[in-house]
C-alpha cells in the first residue's frame, strides 16, 4: 500500500512493521452530513503485540507489562474516529499506536541519589527558626 506517511518509527530503526498491522473499519459517529452514513471512515487498529518479532525482547516485555490493562490476548487495539476521511484516521490510529509502544517500551528512569543537606545550610534553617521565634516572642502582651 503506498501513499502512507511512510514507516511510523517507535524508537531508533524500530518501526512499526505493515504487515503485521490489522485493520478494520467502521462507520464513524459524528458530523459528515449525507456522506456519513455510507462511508466506514472509523479506523480500528490491532497489533499482535505478544507474537511480534518486530520488537526487540527487552522492549516486548517492558511493553507487555505496562500495558497489561489495555491487551486482550496479548492484542493493543487503537481506534480513531476524529476526522471525517479513513485516510486520516488510519493516519492517526498508526500514529496514536507507534507513540503507545514508543512509551511503554521506554527504559526505566534510573534511581534517584538521595542528596544530604549540608550543614551550614541545615544551622542556617535553625538560626532563623530561634530568631524567629524570639520576634514573636517579644510580642507577647506581658509588658505592657
Amino acid at each position: 500500500m503506498y501513499g502512507m506517511s511512510g514507516p511510523h518509527v517507535i524508537r531508533g530503526s524500530v518501526a512499526l512493521p505493515e504487515a503485521e498491522l490489522v485493520w478494520r473499519f467502521s462507520r464513524s459517529s459524528g458530523p459528515g452530513g449525507q456522506h456519513v452514513n455510507t462511508s466506514d471512515s472509523q479506523v480500528e487498529l490491532r497489533f499482535d503485540l505478544a507474537r511480534t518479532e518486530a520488537l526487540p525482547e527487552v522492549w516486548k516485555g517492558r511493553a507487555l507489562e505496562r500495558l497489561a490493562g489495555r491487551l486482550v490476548d496479548g492484542v493493543i487495539s487503537v481506534r480513531a474516529s476524529e476526522h471525517r476521511s479513513q485516510w486520516r484516521n488510519r493516519e492517526a490510529a498508526a500514529v496514536r499506536l507507534a507513540a503507545l509502544l514508543a512509551e511503554a517500551t521506554a527504559p526505566p528512569p534510573k534511581p534517584r541519589r538521595p542528596t544530604r543537606i549540608p550543614r551550614g545550610i541545615n544551622e542556617r534553617r535553625l538560626r532563623q527558626k530561634k530568631q524567629r521565634s524570639d520576634t514573636k516572642r517579644g510580642r507577647t502582651g506581658r509588658d505592657w
